[in-house]
C-alpha cells in the first residue's frame, strides 16, 4: 500500500510536471502568437505605412512630379510662350545691315499712292522692330517722315522677327501736280525702343514704275501684314 502510494504520488507529480510543461509550451506558444501577432502588426503597419507612404508618396512624387512636371511643361510652355515673348525680350533689335530692306512702288498715280517697305530678317537669330522706320525721301532735306495719323495704335509694340521673317511698313504718297518732288530711292532707318534712330540705309525702288513723286508723305507702324492688301 505504502508502494502504491509512492508511486501514485509520483505519477501525480509527474503529471503535474507535465501540466506545467504543457502549461508553459502552451504560454510559450501564446507568445509566438503574441510575437507573430505583433510581428504581423508591425508588418502589416509597415507595408500599410509602406504602400500608404509609398503610393502616397508615388502619389505624391508621380502625381506631384506628373504635376510639378506639367507645371513644369507649363512654365516651359510658358517660357516658350516668353519663348516667343521671352525671345522677344531676349532677342536684340534687328540692326541694318542683317536686314534686306526692299520697297514696291504700288498704286502709282492712283489714290492709295505708296511704297510697300519689306524689312527681311537676314540673320541667324531673332530680331525685333518697333513702331515706324525713320524715311527721307530723295535728297529734299534731312527731316525724316512723319508718322501717319490714320495709321492705327500699337506703334510701340515689338514685333520679332524669326530668321527669315519679315515685317511691313508702307510711305503713303500724297501728289498734288505741282511743285512736287521725285525721286527713285530713299533712306531708312530703324528705330530703336527709346524712338532713336538707327544708321540709316539706302533703299531703291522696285517694280514697273520705280519713280515717284510727292508733296506730302507719311509712314506707317511695322506690321505682319502688308498695309492696303484686300
Amino acid at each position: 500500500m505504502r508502494t502504491s502510494r509512492i508511486r501514485t504520488a509520483t505519477l501525480a507529480a509527474v503529471t503535474a510536471a507535465l501540466a506545467l510543461g504543457l502549461t508553459a509550451c502552451g504560454g510559450a506558444d501564446g507568445g509566438s502568437k503574441a510575437a507573430g501577432g505583433d510581428s504581423a502588426a508591425a508588418t502589416a503597419q509597415s507595408r500599410s505605412a509602406s504602400n500608404g507612404g509609398g503610393e502616397g508618396g508615388t502619389q505624391a512624387n508621380s502625381g506631384g512630379d506628373a504635376k510639378e512636371g506639367a507645371a513644369s511643361t507649363t512654365a516651359s510652355g510658358g517660357t516658350g510662350e516668353a519663348g516667343s515673348k521671352g525671345t522677344t525680350a531676349g532677342a536684340q533689335q534687328c540692326r541694318g545691315d542683317e536686314m534686306l530692306l526692299t520697297a514696291v512702288h504700288r498704286f502709282a498715280g492712283q489714290q492709295g499712292d505708296h511704297l510697300l517697305v519689306t524689312a527681311s530678317n537676314k540673320g541667324a537669330k531673332p530680331c525685333w522692330v518697333t513702331s515706324y522706320p525713320a524715311v527721307k525721301l530723295g535728297d529734299v532735306d534731312g527731316t525724316a517722315l512723319p508718322h501717319s495719323k490714320k495709321d492705327n495704335a500699337g506703334g510701340g509694340k515689338q514685333i520679332t522677327l524669326q530668321p527669315g521673317g519679315k515685317a511691313y511698313s508702307a510711305v503713303n504718297l500724297f501728289d498734288y501736280g505741282s511743285k512736287n518732288h521725285t525721286a527713285q530711292s530713299f533712306s531708312l532707318a530703324l528705330r530703336g525702343a527709346d524712338g532713336h534712330d538707327g544708321p540709316s540705309y539706302s533703299v531703291d525702288i522696285k517694280g514697273e514704275k520705280p519713280q515717284f513723286t510727292w508733296n506730302e508723305a507719311d509712314v506707317l507702324n511695322w506690321n505682319t501684314k502688308k498695309p492696303y492688301d484686300i
